[in-house]
């Protein structure tokens, strides 16, 4: 019989954890030359970059959940793995992330087209009670899509989350399923930082190609 895994457990092997491991560990690479950083770390840095992504590509990715997942073993959806194309550990049109994209719209999103973190039935986050969804979640799928080369797709996205700005165009963190109303840290600057990068990326997606 299977037994969801504590949280302490789940943490250690949540796929954003790798893939900010390996982002961070990407960038530490790029900045090595301007740096001067000895050779013999920047080496170990790329084989331990090399290393997670590997992992992750083999652990990370489950067939019956058609996504990435989670954790390490779980079937569990989690919107922060919409992360990936967006520090380029994947490119946005894998079909991966492609699947994982359209799995969280079907899966996490609501009525109303708030996207959730993930569902908290499962516990992995050892806290009692229900979440609200994320405005910053939202905006994720929106920048992912747009990045996926599906602009029109991202801008109906972007403007369900966009349209919780309040009297003076601020967003709250979360907003309530059943009311719309804005909960959490206000204003919450990850959920401004959201809405930028995704707004620039669609416009980018909608610029002509050059000949």
């Amino acid at each position: 019989m299977y037994t969801a895994p504590t949280a302490k457990a789940a943490e250690d092997r949540f796929l954003y954890s790798k893939v900010m491991c390996w982002t961070a560990l990407d960038r530490a690479i790029r900045l090595a030359g301007p740096l001067g950083a000895p050779r013999g770390k920047v080496a170990a840095w790329r084989r331990t970059r090399d290393e997670i992504h590997r992992t992750v590509l083999r652990e990370g990715w489950r067939e019956e959940a058609g996504a990435f997942t989670q954790y390490f073993g779980s079937t569990a959806l989690d919107a922060s793995n919409l992360m990936m194309p967006i520090v380029g550990f994947l490119p946005a049109d894998d079909p991966r992330v492609r699947a994982t994209i359209d799995a969280t719209e079907r899966d996490l999103t609501d009525d109303s087209g708030l996207v959730y973190r993930y569902r908290t039935e499962e516990g992995v986050d050892g806290l009692a009670g229900e979440e609200g969804t994320f405005l910053l979640c939202t905006f994720w799928p929106a920048q992912a899509l747009a990045l996926a080369g599906r602009a029109e797709r991202a801008s109906d996205v972007f403007a369900r989350a966009a349209a919780y700005v309040n009297d003076v165009d601020l967003l709250a963190e979360e907003n309530d399923p059943a009311t719309g109303e804005l909960l959490g840290n206000f204003p919450q600057a990850f959920s401004h930082i959201g809405l930028v990068t995704a707004a620039w990326a669609i416009s980018e997606a909608r610029q002509p190609i050059a000949a």
